[in-house]
């Protein structure tokens, strides 16, 4: 459920899930990347100690 949440409050997310339905992917493929991503910067958080910092909110 968190991936789904993801795809459509995460623009970022979204258009990667777009882009890859595009070319032909599978849906459940494709959450299951999406899934793993958000794992992924879960698990980077806790590493590093730091809260996560979404750095798209600093692209022009």
């Amino acid at each position: 459920m968190c991936a789904i949440s993801a795809i459509q409050h995460n623009p970022k997310m979204k258009q990667y899930y777009e882009r890859r339905l595009e070319t032909g992917k599978n849906k459940m493929s494709t959450i299951n990347i999406i899934r793993n991503k958000l794992i992924l910067r879960v698990f980077v958080a806790i590493k590093r100690q730091t809260p996560y910092v979404d750095t798209m909110k600093f692209a022009a």
